[in-house]
């Protein structure tokens, strides 16, 4: 016989570690479990641990609404924040509740049960079945098995090494040698000051620039008001005031690309001075946030590439040879060591099949409603972060909301909520919208935006909080029924699909 469950949270990183401290202070009364496919609480911070690894948004926005920041850094390194979510979790007595080395592989909804089974994999291949009322995917948005790497024509006869972020091996002798990271993106920015601290030189190389901005790696602000005010109100001063500027830039790039393209290349050129090639190394030829800006702390890159450890080179590859990389000018680059930050392979539900009432589920086919659940997928809620702001500041809301769910289920005597958009909703474009090739890549296992509240997907905090915070919960559109009369899929998805 299964265990059984009221909720249970996939993925024990810091959006399901975040979203197992709202259940237990929202709905006490709940059981649940976590499961995580790995042996550690962390998730992505604990995965990644490739030199320099940090966040590229602040802390004061990262963390958790519930506990303050209290540490120097206000752009945190990824040990910190590992530590971070860790203590989360300690603080909380979170961690007996969870079942490491439990990855999850499928999850089957029974209307007439008002049921999910959910079936999951161990190391040693023996498999776990788990049952239900409520699933929370809390598995983030990449596949942690594999990183996207092209294939790269030659990438056989090359004599050195070459190694993926992702998987960054901890035997990597990389001093005094010669380093080519492939990538112009979060990873690489972060990537190349940091080995050019050791390595003999460090070339960051890439097909087209990014936007690069230089922030201060602690808050001065933050620093002023932590020794007047308690740590919880200075924490939500700082907070809310981060909260405010990121939205008034996101509005600028929207409303006055051009201004702030301007301002951000004007940044650039006070770092690296009049002569260097701004316009071929770190000009995009798409607006600001069209693509992720990339955050440089304390201009650490701009400081190798003066100090002369680090440079960039805009071209393509047109084949590895033995002793480096063979770029389609004619350059050859020597390296000893090479570093695909070439980036993530998105996938939706980390991965895991799912059918509802014997019918299979395409993610890419549904509308995402409120940016949390999928049309026609009962009783299942994915917490889906920022792409232009902090992960946290949406799966914090969507945390409180999953609780207002069940509890509005417990007062209504009633036991499914099931999206169903109007005929008038239709979708719009991806919930991430951004041009981005790894999230174009991923274009047909992500959810779709609508065309109208509650089914479009913004990129506000503000609007977010009002509608899930304050905003009804039963608004007509999340369906609220007993076992017999569950809404099925059918219909919904068909309809999506055609």
């Amino acid at each position: 016989m299964s265990d059984h469950f009221d909720v249970l949270i996939v993925g024990a990183g810091l959006s399901g570690i975040g979203a197992a401290v709202h259940l237990q202070r929202d709905c006490p009364d709940r059981t649940f479990a976590l499961l995580e496919g790995r042996r550690a609480i962390g998730g992505t911070w604990d995965l990644f641990r490739y030199p320099g690894v940090r966040s590229d948004s602040d802390m004061f926005t990262l963390g958790y609404k519930f506990k303050p920041w209290t540490a120097a850094k206000s752009i945190a390194d990824g040990p910190s924040i590992l530590s971070y979510v860790r203590e989360t979790a300690a603080e909380n007595d979170v961690e007996r509740h969870i079942r490491f080395d439990h990855k999850v592989r499928a999850a089957s909804w029974s209307s007439a049960d008002a049921a999910w089974t959910v079936t999951a994999v161990r190391s040693d291949g023996s498999t776990a079945t788990i049952t239900c009322n409520f699933l929370y995917m809390c598995s983030g948005y990449y596949s942690y098995d594999e990183g996207h790497r092209p294939d790269f024509a030659g990438s056989e006869t090359f004599t050195g090494r070459i190694v993926h972020p992702q998987f960054w091996p901890q035997n990597l002798d990389y001093a005094g040698k010669r380093v080519v990271v492939i990538g112009s993106g979060a990873t690489a920015v972060t990537l190349v000051p940091e080995m050019a601290k050791t390595a003999a030189h460090v070339t960051m190389l890439q097909r087209s620039p990014t936007y690069v901005v230089s922030f201060p790696g602690t808050d001065a602000i933050a620093d002023r008001l932590r020794k007047w005010l308690p740590a919880k109100l200075a924490y939500n001063l700082v907070r809310l005031k981060n909260v405010g500027w990121g939205m008034y830039f996101y509005g600028q790039t929207r409303k006055n690309p051009d201004k702030i393209k301007g301002l951000l290349l004007d940044g650039v050129k006070a770092h690296l001075g009049p002569d260097y090639d701004i316009a071929t190394h770190f000009t995009p030829s798409y607006n600001p946030w069209d693509q992720r800006l990339c955050l440089v702390p304390d201009a650490d890159l701009f400081t190798a590439l003066k100090g002369g450890n680090a440079d960039v080179v805009t071209d393509h590859i047109d084949r590895f040879t033995p002793s480096g990389i063979l770029l389609k000018s004619g350059r050859e680059l020597a390296a000893d060591v090479v570093v695909t930050a070439t980036g993530l392979k998105l996938i939706a539900l980390g991965g895991m099949a799912i059918t509802v009432d014997g019918r299979a589920v395409k993610p890419g086919d549904c509308i995402a409603y409120k940016g949390m659940m999928f049309s026609g997928v009962p009783n299942l809620a994915l917490s889906l972060g920022y792409i232009n702001a902090s992960w946290t500041l949406r799966s914090d809301l969507i945390a409180g909301y999953v609780g207002r769910i069940l509890n509005h289920l417990k007062a209504t005597d009633t036991r499914i909520a099931t999206p169903v958009p109007g005929a008038d909703v239709v979708p719009e474009r991806l919930a991430f919208d951004l041009s981005s090739g790894y999230v174009q890549r991923a274009a047909d296992a992500m959810p779709k935006s609508g065309n109208r509240r509650p089914w479009k997907v913004t990129a506000n905090y503000a609007l977010d909080t009002m509608e899930l915070r304050f905003g009804k919960v039963d608004d007509g559109e999340l369906r609220f029924t007993k076992a017999d009369a569950a809404a099925v899929i059918a219909p919904e998805n068909a309809r999506l699909a055609a």
